[in-house]
């Protein structure tokens, strides 16, 4: 590379030192917008707060790299601090980091091997029907094609596979308000509550080895509200249930699991309710430009246990994974930090990838 690579800790400082929790993103757009903007053969297309930006050269295949601008709100942690080669601040980790190689790569490749989609989008940190990139689905679809996606969340610089769905339900039980000292005249709706929360936590649950990544399963009771008054029996408790399922089930068959388990301790008079439910995504490694990513770099590869915006682009049928600088675990703290030794290496195996395209260029 003419001028050697660039200086990403840099740059990724520069990024977290704009703030853009979710719904104020418009000034890290409009940095992002402007660094773009003139770029030869690169295409920009903004919707709301969310910009595209496109090559066209006619390759034989386009690569999207995605990444939100977003972030959670502070939590003692705004602005940027750099110590040696540690960046630390929020967002530093999830996931301006992986902006800034996505910046970097859009401004410093101007012949790639394949056409490239740069995604940065709105919202992400919260509720689905806000998410920025709901918004480009539903509204410019064609801007997302491709044959492959890599999402840059955080993966301490390896490959985090496809993901698990999600799901929540809403479980109503019901019961007959009394005096609790005279508690036989009623019925405790609460107490009816304690089996079905013993078989929720007792449920047995798989582990399954997909396309050689090992996804495991979950399923938690997180929150039961119930009870009206100290001085009275309770006739009403809602419990919900996440249930985190593997991507070889679909949405449906991890709700009738649920079912299976909870089932046998409702009544005629209770309400079950699926709150929410998004499926997963199968890991996709043998797609052929992640295959290549994979193998040319030694990445380790694993399942992603929770969910990202893989699935989003799985359901739009275009194979994705996760890779990006920083740790997961570390997101969302207040000790959110991001290393240039992370940054570098995941630039290297992307400018590598982008440059020089798939090993076997008549690859479908």
């Amino acid at each position: 590379m003419v001028g050697g690579p660039p200086d990403l800790l840099t740059l990724a400082s520069e990024l977290v030192d704009i703030d853009s929790p979710s719904g104020e993103e418009a000034e890290l757009v409009a940095l992002l917008a402007s660094r773009l903007a003139g770029r030869p053969g690169l295409e920009l297309t903004q919707v709301g707060d969310n910009l595209v930006a496109r090559t066209s050269l006619g390759r034989a295949q386009r690569l999207v790299l995605a990444g939100h601008t977003d972030t959670v709100p502070a939590n003692g942690n705004a602005g940027a601090s750099v110590a040696g080669d540690r960046l630390s601040g929020l967002g530093a980790s999830d996931m301006k980091g992986g902006l800034a190689i996505l910046l970097a790569l859009a401004t410093t490749v101007d012949a790639p091997a394949v056409d490239l989609t740069f995604v940065f989008y709105a919202r992400e940190e919260v509720a689905a029907a806000r998410s920025g990139l709901v918004e480009l689905i539903s509204t410019r679809p064609e801007l997302l094609v491709g044959d492959a996606a890599i999402v840059g969340e955080p993966t301490s610089a390896g490959i985090e596979a496809g993901c698990q769905g999600t799901l929540r339900m809403r479980v109503t039980l019901a019961g007959e308000r009394a005096h609790p000292a005279r508690p036989w005249m009623g019925r405790n709706a609460v107490h009816r509550s304690a089996p079905l929360v013993a078989a929720v936590a007792d449920a047995e649950l798989r582990q399954p080895l997909i396309e050689g990544c090992q996804f495991r399963e979950a399923m938690q009771v997180v929150t039961i509200e119930g009870g009206v008054a100290g001085n009275v029996v309770p006739d009403r408790v809602e419990v919900t249930i996440n249930h985190r399922f593997a991507p070889d089930r679909s949405a449906d068959q991890a709700v009738d699991f649920v079912h299976q388990v909870i089932d046998p301790w409702l009544e005629d008079a209770d309400l079950v309710e699926v709150v929410d439910v998004a499926p997963g995504a199968m890991p996709a490694t043998t797609q052929p430009l992640i295959a290549t990513l994979v193998e040319r770099n030694h990445l380790g590869v694993s399942a992603k246990l929770g969910w990202t915006d893989v699935a989003r682009f799985a359901e739009l049928g275009v194979p994705a994974v996760n890779f990006g600088p920083g740790d997961s675990a570390l997101a969302h703290t207040a000790g959110e930090f991001v290393t240039r030794q992370d940054l570098d290496s995941v630039f290297r195996a992307l400018d590598d990838l982008v440059r020089r395209g798939v090993d076997d260029p008549t690859a479908p």
